[in-house]
């Protein structure tokens, strides 16, 4: 039934953005990409071929993991501790369609203290918010996740900031190359997105909180969303990634693209039974938007979807929704947060 929603989204959202289901060049999806001790069962195996699909896996690792009914397992014994993935390369044949794609199966090691901190850890440690430095102290803390902002520069390069403009250039209309060269308050070069996420993918205890932000035009989120799903593509850095964004159109974009992409909603103007009917993963909702709606939370819990609130930084409130159990907490305050956590 997952399988068949997943697809169902994926072909109304394919029309809706002009593009025909069948016109698609294949692409293989794989429903979740870590493992564990837990099971050997890694995830279920599509594309978005309307044919029959037979898959086979390939790459020096191709031993490590075994195909069951479009199910990928991985081999018990070479689920180890001090592995903290294995690539692997996956072929999907439909008709007279041949694919084959690279996927990073990772040791799922992550965290789970529900600190999420709000640009990094920036505010305590003497670095920029949204820098990479922020990113490795999020790291080093132990944080669950880290989150950042992504633009797109006027020549269409992926950069990191919270606001629309950074020492009064517009980054949408400003080129890369003048971009990077902004120094941040900590020294730093503004980071690319893809520097950024090269930083974060040497571990796999923290993962990385990506939020997409909204553009000046539809056309443009449109674009903005396909360039970051590409490049978390191309990274292999599924593992790592929850998407997030104020922009539902960018949402559904996301999901249109990757159907099994965790992918959370932030404009804290729909209910969990609105976004559990458009297989949003989660919600990720201002405090005060939960605490006004305190009946969201135990729907979101029924519905299946993750919570989390942004931005708490006083104690009271932490402790507030520590209370109510949700999933994950946006701080700018992850020390303080973590002596709540560790009681």
């Amino acid at each position: 039934m997952k399988l068949f929603n997943s697809l169902a989204i994926l072909i109304v959202l394919s029309i809706v953005s002009g593009t025909s289901y069948s016109q698609q060049k294949m692409s293989v999806f794989i429903s979740n990409h870590t493992f564990s001790s837990k099971s050997s069962e890694v995830g279920t195996l599509h594309t978005n071929s309307a044919e029959k699909v037979a898959f086979k896996v390939r790459g020096k690792n191709a031993k490590i993991f075994v195909m069951q009914d479009n199910k990928l397992l991985i081999v018990a014994k070479y689920i180890k501790p001090d592995v903290k993935w294995y690539d692997l390369e996956i072929q999907a044949k439909a008709g007279s369609s041949k694919v084959s794609q690279s996927f990073r199966i990772v040791n799922d090691q992550f965290n789970t203290n529900k600190v999420i901190a709000h640009r990094g850890a920036w505010k305590n440690t003497g670095t920029a918010e949204n820098s990479i430095g922020a990113l490795q102290h999020a790291i080093r803390m132990g944080c669950q996740g880290s989150e950042f902002d992504v633009h797109m520069s006027a020549d269409s390069v992926l950069v990191i900031n919270h606001d629309p403009t950074i020492q009064g250039l517009t980054i949408a209309t400003s080129p890369a190359s003048e971009l990077k060269n902004l120094k941040l308050s900590s020294g730093e070069n503004m980071p690319t997105l893809e520097a950024f996420l090269k930083a974060g993918l040497t571990q796999n205890n923290t993962k990385l909180i990506l939020e997409i932000k909204p553009a000046a035009n539809n056309l443009r989120a449109l674009q903005l969303a396909q360039r970051v799903v590409e490049m978390v593509k191309n990274l292999k850095a599924q593992a790592w990634i929850d998407y997030i964004s104020f922009d539902y159109a960018i949402c559904r974009e996301v999901q249109r693209l990757d159907p099994y992409a965790r992918v959370a909603y932030l404009n804290g103007d729909k209910s969990p039974s609105i976004l559990a009917a458009d297989k949003i993963w989660g919600i990720d909702y201002h405090f005060s938007v939960l605490q006004k709606n305190e009946p969201w939370i135990a729907e979101a819990e029924q519905k299946g979807l993750t919570i989390n609130a942004w931005t708490v930084n006083e104690e009271a409130m932490m402790k507030w929704f520590l209370d109510r159990r949700i999933d994950f907490i946006t701080t700018n305050e992850p020390e303080l947060l973590f002596k709540l956590v560790k009681k």
